[in-house]
């Protein structure tokens, strides 16, 4: 049975412990509301562009861009987006695991290693260590945290790439942000792209007529990488706000946790404090009568 001395201890540590957990909790709160701000402050551009560019390419130009043209899936390129820091339960590992269901998938389809671009710290040396994986390198953007810089100039390099037939397929993981509680891990096609069903589409946009100037072509050169650059921005941005809510999640859970761990700690202190007395009392009652 341990000593008084050492439930002291162990109480002490546990209301340190409580202590900084909570503190990251208050600040994972105030990264989650910033997150959730430009998350939503972003959606409007990135849904209404890629609402025009569905429209267009569906049904009133018969242009195709080569960025949607599909051919035989031989060289493969998969973007991870993970967190930079840690204590996020098993976010990082949900993304990793993806991964893994990914290569398994291509590993009858392919023969070249699957090229994968690790975004985020605590995902780099899992990838290293995958076999059949060829890491890549990311632009430096994203270590000096210039997120948007960072998405667009990835983007035109898979971009340039895929034009360049270095790669066939551009897969991209993600954390999909619903809600607080909930946190999907997607995988989703990024080249070549797919124009969505124009049933997808809202009654207005299906109806509204576009005038093209100069010409439809010109104007789909420059619309398709604005896209993707938009959309590579927003899987970032729903990832963040993801490792966020995940963090409170487990930071919570960790105070819960420390709760119930003094609790338990306390009642063991007052026990053996109780008998400790009880046996000095003892003594003294048995040393007075003799």
């Amino acid at each position: 049975m341990a000593s008084t001395r050492e439930l002291k201890g162990r109480i002490s540590s546990v209301h340190s412990s409580q202590k900084i957990t909570g503190a990251m909790k208050m600040i994972s709160s105030a990264r989650l509301r910033k997150s959730e701000n430009a998350l939503n402050n972003a959606r409007p551009y990135m849904e209404q562009l890629q609402n025009i560019l569905d429209h267009i390419a569906a049904q009133t130009c018969d242009y195709q861009s080569p960025l949607s043209q599909e051919r035989t899936v031989q060289r493969v390129a998969v973007v991870i987006f993970a967190a930079n820091e840690g204590l996020c339960g098993a976010f990082n590992l949900t993304q990793y695991k993806k991964l893994l269901e990914i290569l398994n998938e291509y590993s009858t389809q392919v023969k070249s290693p699957i090229q994968v671009y690790p975004i985020g710290r605590k995902i780099v040396n899992e990838v290293k260590r995958t076999a059949g994986v060829e890491t890549m390198e990311i632009p430096e953007f994203f270590e000096a945290k210039q997120y948007a810089d960072g998405c667009t100039a990835l983007a035109d390099e898979l971009i340039r790439r895929f034009m360049a037939k270095e790669i066939d397929r551009v897969d991209v993981i993600y954390s999909h942000y619903k809600s607080m509680g909930t946190q999907i891990v997607t995988r989703v096609q990024l080249l070549p792209w797919v124009p969505r069903e124009t049933n997808v589409l809202s009654g207005k946009e299906q109806n509204t007529v576009y005038i093209y100037e100069p010409n439809c072509e010109e104007i789909l050169e420059t619309v398709y990488p604005l896209v993707i650059h938009s959309i590579m921005y927003r899987y970032l941005l729903e990832n963040q706000t993801s490792e966020q809510a995940s963090r409170i999640l487990s930071m919570q859970m960790a105070n819960d946790n420390a709760i119930k761990l003094l609790k338990g700690l306390q009642l063991e202190y007052n026990k053996l404090r109780q008998q400790n007395i009880t046996a000095e009392l003892m003594d003294i009652v048995g040393g007075s009568l003799e």
